[in-house]
């Protein structure tokens, strides 16, 4: 039997066995070891990634007291209490977990009586606005809290639950519908899910965030930036695409960045006169939810964005790696008024390392010499024969 046919039996075999399996989190340890160190705990990520999930299976084994966010009873009685109140709410509970924070009001201050008044108590807080939760955190629990980011599930997360073999087999498949929980076991019903979560969830936070007078202008924008991944964007041709002022198109990202939808990459330059100072690429933190956006989900094979679908993939990952491992530095990409180029440039411990990315092993990467000579940087080509030590496994 040849390799081939091999992975693809064991991709099929998904379906039977993906079902039911609960995948391991790789941030779970941190988020374990966090617990009862004198630290609220705040757990930021878009919808319907586990968050909840997560949390309620690592206090499988304990009491607790679970507060829903998103319940109008529950943002009543934890909007403005006073410390009483809270008393009354608490009763004899250790551990208060209160999930889609963001949605109640004032939630910093109700935060940080818990904090310091029940002095035994663990708090943790979950929420899918980035801007909200911090914001109404921020300076009410300076000092008081541990923040964690959860992702759609991670490929190296999905291959150490199902193994090696599974995971490359299902490669392409995860390339077009990405890692949403849902959209994983719901194996048939992949465009569906992903249309759900879309509409139904993702955007239900933006358009809680600001006053959208004209949604179709959001879904517009979203779909110039889904088409244009990995090419550096233009908010003065996304303005004229979609009829709007180029300051409305900024405000508009930055609500789908803050609400997890999208992240950028802004352009590196140090030295060279020619650089690209200011341009910026963005991205999207699943694959599936950007083909949801510009309703495309053909396999790989009848596809002309693979490149695209790869380097988004490839980044997303990196992203989510370097934060469940704790790894901080920056991320750029490079490029010269002459088009030379690299996918993906990281900064760390003053090192520079460059990227490039290659779906097929065989292309040739061009290598710029003048960004090696001038960073004293190293340059690593990413194909999909050797991916897995770029995004945590290996």
């Amino acid at each position: 039997m040849l390799f081939g046919e091999l992975i693809h039996q064991k991709a099929l075999l998904l379906v039977n066995t993906i079902k039911g399996i609960m995948i391991q989190r790789l941030i779970k340890k941190n988020l374990e070891q966090a617990l009862f160190r004198g630290k609220t705990i705040l757990l930021i990520g878009p919808r319907q990634v586990g968050k909840t999930t997560l949390i309620k299976e690592i206090l499988s084994d304990r009491d607790y007291l679970f507060l829903d966010g998103d319940d109008p009873l529950i943002r009543a009685y934890l909007t403005n209490p006073n410390t009483k109140e809270i008393e009354t709410i608490i009763g004899q509970a250790t551990v208060v977990f209160i999930d889609e924070a963001q949605r109640i009001e004032n939630i910093g201050l109700t935060a940080k009586i818990i904090h310091d008044q029940f002095k035994d108590v663990q708090l943790i807080l979950s929420g899918s606005s980035a801007l909200e939760l911090k914001t109404h955190t921020h300076e009410q629990l300076t000092g008081r809290k541990r923040e964690f980011n959860l992702f759609p599930i991670s490929y190296a997360e999905y291959e150490n639950n199902t193994g090696f073999i599974n995971g490359v087999g299902d490669l392409e498949t995860r390339l077009v519908y990405g890692f949403y929980p849902e959209a994983i076991t719901s194996r048939g019903e992949e465009r569906e899910v992903l249309n759900e979560i879309s509409q139904s969830y993702l955007y239900r936070d933006i358009l809680a965030l600001a006053n959208i007078k004209k949604p179709e202008v959001l879904e517009k924008i979203l779909q110039a930036l889904a088409f244009q991944i990995g090419s550096e964007v233009s908010y003065n041709e996304i303005a004229q695409l979609t009829g709007v002022d180029k300051n409305t198109v900024a405000n508009y990202i930055h609500l789908l960045e803050i609400s997890y939808i999208i992240f950028p990459l802004t352009s590196f330059s140090r030295n060279l006169r020619n650089e690209i100072k200011t341009n910026r690429k963005i991205y999207f933190y699943d694959n599936g939810i950007r083909n949801a956006v510009i309703q495309n989900f053909n396999p790989i094979e009848l596809r002309d964005d693979v490149g695209a679908l790869w380097e988004n993939f490839l980044i997303s990952e990196r992203l989510k790696h370097n934060s469940y491992s704790r790894h901080f530095g920056n991320r750029y990409f490079w490029r010269t008024k002459q088009q030379q180029e690299i996918d993906y440039v990281e900064e760390r411990d003053g090192r520079i390392t460059g990227y490039e990315f290659k779906w097929n092993p065989k292309a040739k990467a061009k290598i710029p010499s003048n960004f090696v000579e001038t960073y004293n940087a190293e340059i690593k080509v990413i194909s999909k024969d050797n991916f897995r030590a770029f995004i945590g496994l290996d």
